[in-house]
């Protein structure tokens, strides 16, 4: 068996793992990557990217079918659901091609099999042509998620479809069942919804999108029910049984049960970390309820391992991955980077109307002790939403109300996904009101309802 030696191997080639890999060979360190699947990983390939590809379809469809409202005519409006997903997947190769080159261009060395750590400092390739050894004294693990399957609610991709199959349905789906209304289960019901579907989201959980504010969550319910969906907070499903063409589901909401009728069913219950395979339990390396433990800097605690990404736990999020992947690379190389603070990390769901947070939501802030200053503004105050003809929506910002510490923001509408940032940008610079309030924001622009959100909290709004 033929044996390299590297300054870094990074196993798993997703958004935390190639970004790790290019970082440390910008570095100057010699870092080899091994992938078993897809460059890019489920995040470029089967999620974050096909996922945004196919809502932009479906959020285009939507003008279309509203163009009078704009002065516009549009006559037999349709579809074809077949190029909508070709285009996805374009999309998604065009990027896994762009990660190869990006990684050849940086000298990285790609190994594509199955990877085991084998012993600290080394690790096994297995592939169709043979296997290899690959040594190197810091080892990072980056393997990623994949869908949890809940007993009886397997996908079958027949009837029972999990987030892959979703994006490349075999059919439109005409009664659709969505179980799970985190990000995965609300971008799918929002896209199928948009095409025509008839969509009935069950959470368990006493409201949808429970990792959001509470006030959030409620505005998104509302506006997603009257899109034409049927919420089912506070549900479980029991029991699904496959028929000829359709699933009979029972729900159970307070111990009172029921039945539905579907053509389809999404599951979208959450994720699964990728440790099986390994060799992490003969490592030493510490598991908790699936996922890696690790310390701030994304160490094990086993000498020479690191664990990234949605290996190592929530947030499951792509750019959370990217960033500790630096983080990461910077500490082999003997850097002294800043850990990754969960805290100031947004996170984007990508429905209509799109929804984005950061930080604490007013419950957190105040069950951590914070005397607060809570500030909201709806879009319909502003003259670039109702220009947009996107006038719902609202924007909240949560501080401590002693030392005007940002605490948390929290918005739903359109663009939110892209306005973000602007908050994120204040957290890390710990900016407080008064830096906000003597920003000038630029006119007409969606980003002046977050200027009067922080002026609201002080009761100071102008434009409501």
């Amino acid at each position: 068996m033929s044996s390299t030696a590297y300054d870094m191997i990074v196993i798993g080639a997703g958004p935390g793992g190639y970004v790790a890999a290019i970082r440390g060979a910008q570095l100057g360190l010699r870092v080899a990557i091994v992938e078993r699947e897809h460059l890019g990983g489920i995040c470029l390939n089967w999620g974050c990217i096909p996922t945004k590809a196919m809502l932009r379809s479906a959020e285009v469809f939507h003008l279309m079918q509203h163009a009078p409202e704009f002065g516009l005519s549009a006559s037999d409006v349709g579809f074809d659901l077949a190029a909508v997903v070709k285009r996805s997947r374009k999309i998604a190769a065009q990027l896994n091609s762009g990660v190869g080159h990006l990684l050849k261009k940086n000298k990285v060395d790609v190994h594509m099999g199955e990877a085991r750590v084998a012993q600290t400092g080394v690790v096994e390739v297995s592939s169709p042509t043979g296997s290899s050894n690959l040594t190197a004294p810091q080892i990072v693990l980056a393997t990623g998620a994949r869908a949890r399957a809940l007993p009886g609610l397997e996908a079958d991709g027949d009837l029972v479809w999990s987030y892959r199959h979703a994006l490349q349905p075999s059919r439109m789906p005409k009664r659709l069942l969505v179980i799970g209304s985190g990000a995965i289960g609300i971008e799918f019901a929002s896209f199928f919804n948009a095409m025509g579907a008839d969509v009935t989201v069950v959470e368990v959980m006493d409201r949808i999108l429970p990792v959001e504010d509470e006030e959030i969550s409620d505005f998104a319910r509302k506006n997603f029910e009257k899109q034409g969906m049927t919420i089912c907070a506070d549900t479980k499903v029991t029991q699904l049984d496959r028929g000829q063409g359709q699933v009979t589901a029972t729900l159970e909401t307070g111990g009172t049960q029921r039945v539905g009728v579907f053509d389809t069913v999404i599951s979208a219950v959450g994720i699964v970390a990728n440790t099986e395979g390994l060799g992490l339990e003969a490592l030493g390396v510490r598991l908790d309820r699936g996922h890696v433990v690790t310390d701030a800097f994304c160490r094990t605690g086993v000498d020479g391992i690191y664990a990234i990404g949605d290996l190592a736990g929530a947030p499951w999020l792509a750019h959370k991955a990217s960033h500790e992947g630096v983080m990461v690379a910077e500490l082999i190389a003997g850097g002294h980077p800043h850990p990754v603070d969960p805290d100031s990390i947004a996170g984007c769901t990508y429905c209509h109307p799109q929804i984005a947070s950061v930080g604490q939501t007013e419950a957190q802030a105040r069950a951590a002790g914070h005397d607060v200053k809570v500030g909201r503004f709806p879009f319909i105050g502003n003259g670039k939403a109702i220009a947009l003809g996107a006038a719902e929506g609202m924007v909240k910002t949560i501080f401590d109300a002693k030392t005007g510490a940002l605490l948390g923001a929290h918005m739903v509408g359109a663009e939110v996904t892209e306005l973000i940032q602007g908050y994120v940008i204040g957290r890390q610079l710990e900016t407080t009101e008064a830096d906000l309030m003597q920003t000038v924001f630029p006119h007409p622009t969606l980003s002046e309802m977050m200027h009067e959100s922080v002026l609201d909290a002080w009761g100071r709004a102008i434009h409501f």
